[in-house]
């Protein structure tokens, strides 16, 4: 069955229908993975986008026990080159049948190239994926150019608490749109992790006396989450560790009054280099945002920059002066992508622990 992909701007690219075949609107956005494509297709980041695979084939080892969530969250998928035959001992299935599963409409045997070209030069745009023949060009666009993605923290984040037990430090965890993989970090760190929806008031966090508090990746624009960042700004006003990665070291900085900013097309991928300005030292990490904090809207009394990004300049991390906050923009907890910055973690527990020793001499 043939597909159709319409830009914003107009630009039609005409493919073969994956997976559902409603029609759906939505962010496009581009991932420069190579491997991985099912921690991204889990990754509740990508609520409200549409998912470009630059990498020309896709589905090669399958569907395998990754998921970083409960469900997959994309509102579409876009390939090149979609495999028929996967081949790996893990395998469970095809990525066909599990777009079908999850209701995600797609579109293989498209130019990808060209159409990440497209977004680079022009920026990020709105599109829509159908499978209708005889859609009206001048009807679609208008409905494209009034698209949002509106609040998808709330659609994301968990209902209930949920509890992995530990002998270590106990952490409690905001889930903002959170990947499985910041729990997993630190529980096999020792921690006790308690994970608690977006919602939760810092008063309850704060009662449960946990050693750190962890704020997690999550979807849409963090100017939105207005509550949350009250939350927020309370919990740091404690002596209580923190430790954030992506939408939650945005929201930490808006608590402290720095804006952020929506990228031309984002940071997606495993292959994204940042520099620790400590040390001066490289590391490749894997992103997912498309909205950054802007450095120069931070007070250098309240936090300084800690990491940057090798390609662009953007911020891509923050220190807090006087507390026990560190925020990164990246993803220390990969999945997919390298493990460079996994001693992040071990930072955070060095940190919790100290805290606990002098709360104990």
């Amino acid at each position: 069955m043939k597909a159709f992909l319409i830009l914003e701007d107009g630009t039609v690219f005409t493919g073969t229908s994956i997976g559902s075949t409603k029609d759906v609107i939505s962010e496009i956005v581009f991932n420069t993975s190579m491997t991985g494509y099912l921690e991204v297709l889990t990754d509740p980041s990508y609520a409200g986008q549409a998912v470009v695979m630059t990498y020309p084939l896709i589905g090669n080892y399958g569907i395998t026990p990754d998921m970083e969530s409960r469900k997959a969250w994309p509102d579409g998928y876009i390939v090149r080159e979609l495999s028929r035959m996967p081949s790996n001992f893990r395998c469970e299935g095809t990525i066909q049948d599990f777009l079908k599963e999850q209701d995600i409409p797609g579109i293989a045997g498209i130019d990808t190239r060209a159409l990440t070209k497209i977004l680079r030069e022009k920026g990020t745009m709105n599109g829509m994926i159908t499978t209708n023949e005889n859609y009206n060009l001048d009807e679609v666009v208008p409905k494209l150019k009034a698209y949002s993605i509106g609040d998808v923290v709330s659609v994301t984040t968990c209902t209930e608490k949920e509890v992995l037990p530990g002998e270590g430090p106990k952490v409690a965890l905001m889930d903002l749109g959170a990947k499985n993989n910041i729990a997993k970090s630190l529980n096999i760190r020792g921690c006790e992790v308690t994970i608690y929806p977006a919602h939760t008031t810092a008063e309850e966090i704060i009662n449960s006396h946990p050693d750190g508090i962890m704020l997690s990746n999550g979807p849409g624009d963090p100017e939105t989450n207005v509550s949350i960042i009250e939350e927020i700004k309370k919990l740091s006003d404690t002596d209580i560790p923190i430790f954030a990665i992506c939408l939650g070291h945005q929201l930490m900085a808006r608590a402290y009054g720095a804006k952020t900013y929506k990228l031309k097309y984002g940071h997606r991928g495993g292959n994204h280099p940042v520099k620790d300005l400590s040390t001066g030292r490289v590391y490749i990490s894997s992103q997912n945002h498309g909205y950054a904090v802007d450095a120069s809207t931070v007070d250098p009394k309240i936090a300084k920059e800690a990491f940057v990004n090798v390609n662009d300049g953007t911020n891509e991390g923050l220190v807090y002066i006087g507390k026990n906050i560190f925020t990164v923009q990246f993803h220390p907890e990969a999945c997919p992508g390298p493990q460079d910055s996994g001693y992040l973690f071990d930072r955070f527990v060095e940190m919790m622990n100290s805290r606990r020793e002098k709360k104990d001499a």
